[in-house]
């Protein structure tokens, strides 16, 4: 079989197919369907929800936490290990569902296409079901049909066809039935074929089917959908390294704290269950469940904002998007044509439709009923460019409706790819006049005048074709109109008698407008250090316009096309990529290659589009964001989140909610391990004072249970900072630990630790009886003052304000609760082994404790005047 079926004659390309016009008999049909199987997209084979639901454990910070649990389970703490077994559960729970909805994208394929065709077999048409149908077919197209297989045309009848959900070209096709001679055609320029899921606007045609199923353009698609590699988040990395690092030095730190205790002459129960238990309290267990709920809740108030997340750990993605690639048709503009400019006469300039009124009488009717526009039930339809004109003229004053009672319709001459005219005939009160359009240069070919008011004057070609050319390099679709007078109804009704001696009306320049909210998104994405990059299925002089609108493209830009694309080596474009802007007449492929291309480069990818064609390069994305009106079942299946609205400007918004879940798991991070550091630190140093162990197994679990718990969930209520979208994306590769982070919980872990250390030497020089209770008091506030004052790296809490975070008061407030009452009630007095403390003592406790709120706020004062943590 030739691939290219456009180059051939139709005679040639039925015997390439061992067809004819005839089609095939039933028995030859019959035999190439068990031969190639049905016209349909198969289903990659899904895992079972008990395999996802598995499949949530296998990541190292999950297995570690799962040795934690039990452990604490063999050392008694049955509670403690419960919890931890409850959170990874909860949070397997959610990942399994998103998964499980993710797995339908591909399901979606199979809608696309009508469930039943029109075929010719054994001479005769009938109507078979599309997935029956085989290489050779004869299939018979008309209005409102969805192309059920990729086919070559043998006969055109003013078809138009609309690609955009395949190609991302926003205005309808013209498609014709001869051979074209040149090779390796963009899948939107092959105009004799049609493809799998395209619709039919206008006309009628047969075609010869040439490729079914996972053969066809839209089955392609569907193979690299079933490719897709599983993307991790930026998140998901730095956890990994997080884990893999906190699990090597926790064991050190326990193994040499046993070793310390035994040399001491500690007993070997004790240190052994006092190690355990530290490893146990150094590892945050609450971490899941802060992500989860982090990311839940950033979810749902996205919902609110017309964004559905498909895939939870793609709301924190977000904020560590680089580059935005967006298809142009149906996400930067809203795939509908519309006249945006126009040119009346011999004047001097266009003027933007919006600001201009008065259309001249015979330009106002040739707009308004020189087309074939139809209303039903009160609703107009018809081919995109069409209705733009229709509805601009009715927005003038010119209706259609009430038009043709005076001017009815007499007869017309249908466009065709050679002429590239349509006329209307229309009998007036002075006869009959013939409304003529198309395109400039063959309209202007047979104009001997120009409409000026109410008279006709010589026509100034080159004044008209200089305003043409101006209005198509700014990336508009230019026609022209025109009109002749009759006497009465000419004999011979054809492009010869009629389209001659014409008197030219205007012009009339269309284009697909961007969406309203895009110029101001895209101003905020650049703002945030964030590079968009239009990649589409149009030509590139309308991508570059759009550009321009946009101010994303200055001055002489970079630009690829699809064929320059196809001559260059994947690592020429990975080594190019990163400064290219616009992509044009790209394939799907291509697109996936882009994307591919960025993300070796070690760039985070945000992906936006709306078609079939973009579903693989949303697949591939690091998110994927697919309109949900204009988009199509295909793109949202791929899709990790869904625009509910359309809204381009939403986006900004979800990368302003990413950054800030991002930056309050990384604050609930650094408030754990400073706390857990500062356990580690107090354990530590004690033996080498010559003081005793300062707390018993029950005591860190304890703190570890009040302190990471409450406080630690309250992170995810924290607002956003000032400055979130006023910083540049994160580094690929930069750490969780970056920007002081790591310092800060080296330091304050040691001054916690002192702190410790000295309330225990205090109270032993004083010989109280509750000089563990003491230490232990110290540790539970501190690490309660710290989450009060680490909710911002750098500003002070008494600017962020200490009741902007009210759950964080509410969980501070519940831990002081139960503190005080495992100091002062009998009972838990006997199961944590505490003594009750006296006011003085405890009001020391809390002051030593706040030292901590102090230091950070110097820190953080220090940080504001660029002293510290900088570059």
């Amino acid at each position: 079989m030739n691939e290219n079926y456009y180059n051939l004659e139709v005679k040639t390309v039925l015997s390439d197919l061992e067809t004819s016009a005839n089609g095939l008999t039933s028995q030859k049909a019959q035999q190439r369907l068990q031969q190639n199987g049905p016209n349909d997209i198969p289903s990659k084979k899904t895992r079972s929800i008990g395999q996802l639901f598995f499949k949530q454990f296998a990541d190292f910070m999950i297995m570690v936490l799962i040795v934690a649990a039990l452990i604490s389970g063999l050392i008694g703490e049955l509670i403690d290990s419960a919890a931890i077994f409850i959170i990874l559960l909860l949070n397997a729970v959610v990942g399994t569902i998103q998964e499980f909805r993710a797995q339908r994208s591909l399901e979606a394929l199979q809608k696309m296409a009508s469930p039943t065709a029109s075929v010719l077999r054994d001479g005769q048409t009938v109507t078979l079901p599309e997935e029956k149908l085989v290489v050779g077919d004869i299939v018979l197209l008309e209005t409102g049909n969805i192309t059920p297989a990729d086919m070559r045309l043998i006969m055109v009848e003013e078809l138009q066809v609309n690609e955009s959900s395949i190609t991302g070209e926003s205005q309808s096709i013209i498609k014709q039935q001869t051979k074209l001679n040149e090779n390796n055609l963009f899948t939107g320029d092959q105009k004799n074929c049609v493809f799998k899921g395209s619709l039919i606007t206008h006309g009628r045609a047969s075609g010869v089917v040439f490729a079914t199923g996972l053969n066809t353009e839209i089955g392609q698609i569907a193979k690299l959908l079933q490719q897709g590699e599983e993307i991790k988040t930026p998140l998901q990395i730095r956890l990994v390294k997080f884990g893999r690092y906190l699990a090597t030095a926790i064991l050190c730190i326990c193994a040499i704290l046993f070793v310390l205790g035994l040399i001491q002459g500690q007993p070997l129960l004790l240190m052994f269950l006092t190690s355990v238990s530290l490893a146990v309290a150094a590892i945050p267990e609450a971490l899941p469940a802060v992500i989860t709920i982090s990311l839940a809740l950033g979810a749902r108030k996205l919902l609110k904002q017309h964004a559905l997340v498909r895939n939870l750990p793609a709301v924190e993605t977000l904020g560590s998007v680089t580059f935005i690639c967006t298809d142009k048709t149906g996400t930067l503009t809203q795939n509908k044509m519309t006249v945006e400019r126009v040119f009346e006469g011999q004047q001097q300039s266009s003027h933007l439709a919006k600001d201009y009124e008065g259309l001249g009488q015979a330009f106002g009717e040739a707009l308004a009923i020189s087309n074939d526009v139809m209303q039903k039930d009160g609703i107009p339809f018809g081919e995109p460019t069409e209705m733009a004109l229709f509805e601009y003229a009715k927005h003038s004053g010119f209706d259609k409706d009430k038009l043709i009672q005076d001017i009815p319709r007499q007869a017309a001459i249908a466009f065709d790819s050679q002429r590239k005219i349509m006329t209307t005939l229309h009998r007036n009160s002075s006869g009959v006049v013939a409304y003529v359009k198309g395109a400039t240069e063959n309209v202007l070919s047979s104009c001997l005048y120009a409409q000026h008011g109410a008279e006709q004057i010589d026509l100034n070609k080159n004044q008209i074709v200089a305003a043409a050319e101006q209005l198509a390099n700014g990336g508009y679709r230019v026609l022209a109109l025109a009109k002749r007078n009759f006497e009465s109804l000419p004999e011979h009704i054809n492009a010869n008698t009629i389209e001659q001696n014409l008197t030219f009306l205007g012009l009339v320049a269309l284009t697909d407008p961007l969406r309203a909210e895009v110029p101001k998104a895209m101003a905020d994405c650049i703002s945030a250090g964030i590079t968009p990059v239009i990649i589409t299925g149009d030509h590139r002089g309308t991508a570059l316009a759009i550009a321009q609108r946009l101010h994303i493209a200055k001055g002489d830009p970079k630009m690829l096309d699809g064929k320059e694309l196809e001559l260059i080596s994947d690592q020429e474009l990975v080594n190019q990529v990163s400064s290219i802007q616009l992509f044009s007449r790209v394939s799907p492929i291509q697109k996936l290659k882009i994307v591919k291309a960025l993300q070796e480069n070690n760039q985070f990818v945000a992906m936006t589009g709306d078609g079939v064609n973009d579903a693989p390069a949303l697949q591939r994305a690091n998110i994927g964001i697919a309109m949900g009106q204009t988009g199509t079942d295909v793109a949202r299946g791929a899709a990790d989140m869904v625009l509910l609205d359309d809204d381009f400007s939403t986006i900004v918004r979800s990368v302003k909610a990413g950054r800030r879940i991002f930056d309050n798991i990384r604050k609930f991070i650094k408030d754990t391990m400073s706390s857990n550091s500062g356990e580690i630190w107090t354990l530590f140093l004690a033996p080498l004072f010559g003081l005793p162990i300062p707390l018993l197994p029950i005591h860190i679990l304890w703190i570890n249970l009040v302190t990471d718990g409450l406080p630690g969930l309250a992170f995810s209520a924290e607002p956003a900072e000032r400055d979130v979208m006023k910083r540049p994306p994160r580094p690929y590769n930069e750490s969780l630990f970056a920007h002081g982070m790591w310092q800060h919980i080296l330091w304050v872990g040691l001054a916690v630790g002192g702190l410790s250390i000295a309330m225990l030497a205090w109270t032993i020089e004083r010989k109280v009886d509750y000089w563990q209770t003491s230490v232990f008091t110290v540790l539970v506030f501190s690490q309660l003052f710290h989450s009060l004052v680490v909710r911002s790296d750098k500003e002070s809490i008494f600017i962020l304000g200490i009741f902007s975070n009210k759950p964080m008061l509410v969980a501070i407030g519940i831990t002081v609760f139960l503190q005080l009452m495992v100091i002062y009630t009998p009972a838990f007095n006997r199961v944590l082994h505490t003594q009750p403390l006296p006011l003085s003592e405890l009001i020391i406790c809390i002051a030593v404790s706040s030292i901590i709120f102090w230091a950070v706020e110097g820190e953080k004062y220090l940080i504001r005047r660029g002293m510290l943590y900088q570059k």
